[in-house]
């Protein structure tokens, strides 16, 4: 068992803040390397910076971290989503029930929060600007490159921690090791960032308390409010094809795009092609490897180990929820690291592939399903029945709403995907939905999952 309390952790962004401060709190002397400039002399410059929403897991994150209080002053609720149709039509679809929201929070501010926070710790220093370009799989060993002289540097450390993103450079270390599985795919979808400012007086130019969506079938747009009273919008669309990227170049192309598609919103978007030109189109990206550890002393932690495409809004959630399960197990296994890591990574890898492909679901049906009749018939039942049988969890609320495991949450949803094949095939459903009949057929389905338990 390992009794020198040092560790490194390779990644100053969001997981890797946050993990600071749970090492410190356990009185660990930790630094943490970044490869970017130190983000609190300018402000958030991180470039991708689609809006985060918080949710349960985040926010039992964060608690725990001590920052709840101070992030609860700028995050804004969303109880649930406007639809925006192309003739402009609006619709609000809840998330949950009655006081349940998903929370819109800056990427940015965030960082820059739990920067400060760890900054407060007498035990954790942070090394911007330091790249990562070794490390040792056969000793305790990391090699860091000084960016702004050039000069390297070798630390001893018994214990690394990768939080360095999607392009993880411990994980490429990790990936010369025997039998390491690695799988990495896009989707044929970019994004792009785009900006609604606060109206002449100050004002939201649309209502706050939404998270607003523009479905189109192949390709949607998205926006998030900011605590500024702006919003973030995020255009995802395909790289190529009828409705791409690849045919937006000039500004009538682009203009006679959104005035097409998302006429409502353009009037809203006074920087709408100096946007368009500025900001990078990039792409989306989900990765999975295993395992996540190493020898008991090296451990990948959020996008490193699982990065995943932002349509469930889990991607930090997820993260986050790596620190607080990893933390309980520091007491469950005292503090053993040698056994910590290797079962956090049996343990969680199930939970990243799963939220991985419920991502990639939920993405269809935001640009999809939103609109259609029948999604909406079910997400109406799906209420009613959750209503009347509190047992009764419809899959977004256990992953927004709950801290049950996202492996659950994907065995539930096909599970649940069969329920509602059976009860959408009654005749005259839309007249019969509040019945007796889909009151059984739920009942039904309860009953039979309990027997296959058992």
């Amino acid at each position: 068992m390992n009794t020198n309390k040092t560790a490194v952790i390779v990644g100053a962004g969001l997981v890797g803040s946050l993990w600071a401060i749970f090492m410190a709190r356990r009185g660990y002397e930790v630094k943490v390397f970044e490869r970017r400039p130190d983000m609190r002399a300018k402000g958030y410059l991180g470039g991708r910076s689609i809006n985060l929403a918080m949710s349960v897991r985040g926010w039992h994150a964060v608690e725990k971290a001590g920052i709840r209080a101070q992030l609860e002053k700028v995050a804004i609720p969303m109880p649930g989503r406007m639809m925006h149709s192309v003739e402009g039509n609006l619709s609000f679809q809840p998330y949950g029930k009655a006081g349940e929201a998903i929370y819109s929070v800056s990427r940015g501010g965030l960082n820059l929060e739990l920067l400060r926070l760890a900054s407060e710790f007498p035990n954790v220093s942070f090394f911007f600007e330091h790249r990562c370009v070794d490390v040792d799989l056969n000793n305790p060993q990391i090699t860091f490159e000084d960016l702004r002289s050039g000069e390297q540097k070798t630390i001893e450390t018994p214990l690394i921690f990768g939080t360095d993103g999607a392009f993880s450079a411990v994980r490429s270390a990790l990936q010369k090791t025997d039998r390491f599985d690695y799988r990495q795919f896009y989707l044929e979808h970019g994004y792009k960032e785009l900006t609604i400012p606060p109206d002449a007086d100050g004002a939201f130019r649309l209502d706050p308390h939404a998270l607003h969506i523009w479905p189109r079938g192949n390709f949607m747009m998205i926006a998030l409010p900011n605590a500024d009273r702006s919003f973030t919008c995020t255009l995802f669309l395909p790289f190529e094809g009828p409705q791409a990227f690849e045919h937006l170049h000039t500004d009538d192309e682009v203009a006679a795009f959104f005035n097409r598609y998302f006429s409502d919103i353009v009037p809203l978007m006074p920087t709408l092609l100096q946007d368009f030109r500025n900001n990078p189109t990039s792409s989306l990206v989900t990765i999975q490897c295993n395992p996540w550890q190493w020898q008991g002393r090296i451990l990948l932690l959020g996008d490193s180990a699982h990065a995943i495409v932002p349509f469930y809004g889990q991607g930090m959630n997820a993260g986050f929820e790596d620190c607080t399960l990893l933390d309980s197990m520091y007491e469950a296994y005292q503090g053993d690291w040698s056994k910590i890591l290797p079962a956090f990574a049996v343990r969680r890898k199930p939970d990243g592939d799963a939220i991985a492909e419920l991502a990639q679901r939920n993405f269809i049906e935001m640009r999809d399903l939103v609109g259609d009749p029948q999604f909406l018939l079910r997400k109406k039942i799906a209420a009613r029945l959750h209503e009347k049988y509190p047992d009764f969890l419809p899959v977004y609320s256990m992953v927004t709403f709950s801290n049950i495991p996202y492996a659950t949450a994907l065995h539930e949803d096909d599970a649940q995907n069969q329920l509602f094949a059976d009860i959408l095939s009654i005749p005259d459903i839309a007249e019969r939905w509040d019945g007796p009949e889909v009151e059984a057929r739920l009942l039904q389905w309860m009953q039979a999952k309990k027997q296959a338990v058992i």
